[in-house]
């Protein structure tokens, strides 16, 4: 399993675009076949930096995922909505797997 870390860096005065985007990848994401972990917004901090997170198989898995999520209806939606609005400036992916036991910091009963 890996994990692609998305870096976004997006135009402040759009926060809400990006919003709408991230929402619609929770839709199509897991419909085309990643297990999406989630979409981070900027909160406190940097007004400008956003990230997506998702698990997939392989990088054999992720190309076949790309290619359905290039003709997914929703998938072809959100990029054609990113371009219209132009609230990307820039992405950066980064593809990592974990390398220690997962942790949790819940306390358990």
């Amino acid at each position: 399993m890996i994990t692609c870390f998305i870096k976004y860096h997006i135009d402040p005065t759009k926060k809400e675009q990006f919003n709408q985007y991230a929402q619609n990848w929770g839709t199509a994401i897991p419909r085309c076949g990643a297990d999406l972990i989630g979409y981070f917004a900027p909160h406190e901090g940097s007004s400008t930096l956003a990230y997506g997170v998702y698990s997939i198989k392989n990088l054999a898995a992720y190309e076949a995922y790309r290619q359905r999520l290039s003709v997914d209806p929703l998938g072809r939606e959100n990029y054609e909505f990113a371009q219209k609005e132009k609230f990307l400036l820039r992405e950066e992916r980064t593809f990592l797997r974990l390398a220690s036991t997962p942790h949790s910091t819940l306390v358990k009963p």
